[in-house]
């Protein structure tokens, strides 16, 4: 049967395929199913270290820089709202 999403290959050295053989059997799961997971969790933490770096860069960008706390950013402007509406 046909798949719109696209497959990848992955080739492991016979330790790392040894190791992941024996989680998969404790998880009761495919291979296929618990290294799609393994892979979405590594690139869910890549992205959190990538938004912290970007979060860091951009705080070294603004010192020196008037900013706003997190009540002042979200004060409700009744002024602007209206401008918003035109």
């Amino acid at each position: 049967m046909p798949t719109t999403n696209p497959r990848l290959n992955i080739s492991f050295k016979p330790a790392t395929a040894t190791l992941l053989s024996r989680m998969v059997r404790r998880a009761k799961k495919s291979v296929a199913n618990y290294t799609k997971g393994l892979v979405l969790e590594a690139l869910a933490q890549r992205e959190d270290i990538e938004l912290l770096l970007l979060a860091e860069c951009r705080e070294q960008e603004q010192k020196g820089k008037k900013t706003y706390s997190h009540k002042e950013a979200w004060r409700c402007q009744p002024q602007a709202r209206a401008d918003r509406r035109d």
